[in-house]
């Protein structure tokens, strides 16, 4: 059974009825009732605007409380958005909006107010940018540090067709550390053509922000803007700098002041991030993003609970104590992977915050590991993707012996944008990365032990996405003889290969077949970059049928690799897992029956195939 915490940070579409009871209490002002477009934004006086800001800031109050998603960084751009829509004419001038987890205000003026207001409605929009729900929307997107590249190639292809509109691309909140970002500035600033970024500065990324881009924020900030050395003036922009970003009089003014500018322009404006809501602007990353009720919540203690998160960053930090080549690295996603601001402070030197740099996060683990550390990269499974060539070129190729945590890697109701389930192929597939999908907790710590402390293997570790199992007995496995099974029962006829977080569907299965009169074997695959052929070639002597089951997409993934094996026998081999399609925010129930994935439908499959 999924992990009941992460389905209900990912199943953004399920709804308590509690909640949407009392999200029906509350109320608006009349100003908000008539704002239904970005036509009726420009009719406003400043007076209603702020009157405006102040429901905007309710209504994603309401609509975050009741099933979950980005609260500060929304909270922190409302006054930035009603400038937007007030100056510029969207649709016809172009928004992108970076990582678009910002994208809340700009959804409620663009004629889906409804969703945040109406508990009904809640689950009908996304959390990020999505042009089939509305004409204001230009990039379905939800990862970050892309709005320069898309938003570039968008004033280009303006001009080769001639047009005039403005394009106004909006990042911030930590995105300018991506590589991409910098990438997009860079090619952005020859573009001899109007391409407006609006730089939203809230000193955050979700966890406190670290690197020179942000010293030289900083520097800006602290001289309002007149500093100097300015990285967006050297690389040729028109440069203005607000400090009072959260003040739409101002906004306005300076929005009026680069609309329709003929060379790329930035406009840097220092905001408040959780703006209105004054725990989320005291503790900015807590409210980065929260969980359903959240507001009734505020200030209760949950107890501790053992995970698989917790399990393993307590290891790391007594690591951290024994050996000082321990490193530590988060690529802005420390509170997702467990490395609250405690547990960094325990790690001390020994942890870094790259920001939102997967990319560079793999090439940095890469050199400390060749030069002897012992570096490990907590990651989401939706974020490594980012990072396959440095996988492939600066890891595999060069056999650096870091070690990666992939987190939440599994099939689920995510937003399009966040699927998690493409991990396997992507990793398993390159030369000399040894991947390993433990089932239990003894597993994991003992595949982490040995991970770290070896010095042959870049090792990928697939973080069980399931409710802590344990065994109470400590695993005594030697993970560098590669590529092999273990087996929990040695049967006849079926063999059932469990993979990882799908392990426990193996045992239901198996005891429903051991119902039916069928001994069926049960086996552990361990490693995801490899089979064991000779365990292979032995069960060809009494069974039929080898079904496979995996927690990812079937195309690329292990199944295929057991199928392939198999190809010139005469062993049927069944795969299940997720079909190659992109997801969008579907439930569970409709994913397992769609995959076959529950019990009874696999030993229905089961049934057929022995026929």
């Amino acid at each position: 059974m999924k992990n009941k915490l992460l389905l209900t940070l990912l199943a953004i579409i399920f709804i308590g009825v509690t909640n949407m009871a009392n999200a029906q209490e509350q109320t608006y002002s009349e100003v908000f009732n008539k704002v239904n477009s970005p036509a009726d934004v420009k009719k406003l006086s400043v007076e209603e605007m702020n009157v405006l800001s102040s429901d905007i800031r309710k209504a994603i109050l309401n609509k975050v409380d009741t099933i979950g998603g980005h609260l500060g960084p929304d909270l922190g751009i409302v006054e930035a958005t009603i400038a937007m829509h007030y100056v510029f004419n969207s649709p016809k001038d172009k928004f992108i909006f970076d990582v678009s987890h910002q994208i809340y205000p700009h959804k409620i003026l663009t004629g889906r107010k409804d969703a945040f207001v109406n508990p009904l409605a809640h689950p009908e929009i996304s959390g990020y940018s999505n042009p089939h729900e509305s004409e204001h929307d230009n990039f379905i997107l939800g990862h970050t540090s892309t709005s320069l590249s898309l938003a570039t190639g968008m004033a280009k292809a303006r001009d080769l067709k001639g047009e005039k509109y403005n394009v106004v691309a909006l990042i911030g909140d930590g995105s300018l550390s991506g590589g991409e970002a910098l990438e997009g500035l860079s090619n952005a600033a020859v573009l001899n053509s109007n391409m407006i970024i609006v730089v939203n500065d809230n000193v955050m990324s979700i966890a406190p922000v670290e690197g020179g881009i942000y010293n030289s924020l900083k520097v800006l900030r602290d001289t309002n803007g007149q500093a100097k050395d300015n990285i967006f003036k050297s690389m040729g922009y028109d440069y203005y700098y607000l400090e009072e970003g959260n003040d739409v009089e101002k906004l306005i003014a300076l929005f009026e002041k680069v609309k329709d500018t003929n060379k790329p322009t930035v406009v840097h404006i220092h905001t408040l991030k959780g703006k209105g809501y004054e725990p989320a602007e005291t503790d900015k990353e807590t409210y980065h993003w929260q969980m359903p009720k959240f507001i009734e919540n505020y200030g209760k203690k949950q107890p501790a609970v053992e995970t698989y998160t917790s399990i393993a960053n307590d290891y790391l930090v007594e690591k951290a104590k024994k050996d000082k080549a321990l490193m530590v690295v988060s690529p802005a996603t420390p509170g997702a992977t467990g490395l609250t601001p405690d547990v960094r402070a325990k790690l001390g030197k020994h942890y870094t915050d790259v920001q939102i740099a997967e990319q560079h996060a793999v090439g940095y683990i890469s050199g400390l590991a060749y030069n002897g550390a012992k570096p490990v990269l907590e990651v989401l499974s939706s974020f490594i993707q980012r990072s396959y060539d440095q996988m492939s070129q600066d890891m595999a190729i060069n056999n650096a012996p870091a070690t990666i945590l992939v987190f939440w890697g599994g099939i689920s109701p995510a937003d399009v944008t966040h699927l998690q389930v493409f991990d396997i192929p992507l990793i398993s597939n390159i030369p000399n990365i040894v991947y390993l999908a433990p089932t239990n907790k003894e597993e994991y710590l003992a595949m982490l032990d040995w991970s770290v402390d070896q010095n042959k293997y870049p090792v990928v570790i697939r973080v069980p996405m399931t409710n802590l199992v344990s065994t109470g007995v400590k695993d005594k496995t030697d993970y560098s003889d590669l590529n092999k099974f273990k087996f929990a029962n040695k049967g006849e006829k079926v063999a059932i290969i469990g993979v990882g977080n799908f392990y426990q569907l193996g045992e239901q299965v198996q005891a429903k077949l051991k119902e039916q009169g069928i001994n069926a074997t049960l086996i552990n695959p361990v490693y995801l970059t490899g089979l064991d052929e000779k365990a292979l070639d032995e069960l060809k002597a009494n069974h039929d049928l080898v079904i496979t089951l995996e927690d990812g997409v079937l195309d690329g993934g292990y199944g295929e690799k057991v199928a392939r094996y198999y190809g010139n026998s005469g062993m049927k081999v069944l795969n299940f897992g997720a079909k190659k399609e992109f997801t969008d925010r579907t439930p569970m129930d409709e994913l397992n029956k769609r995959y076959h994935l529950t019990p009874e439908l696999i030993i229905k499959d089961v049934e057929e195939a022995l026929k």
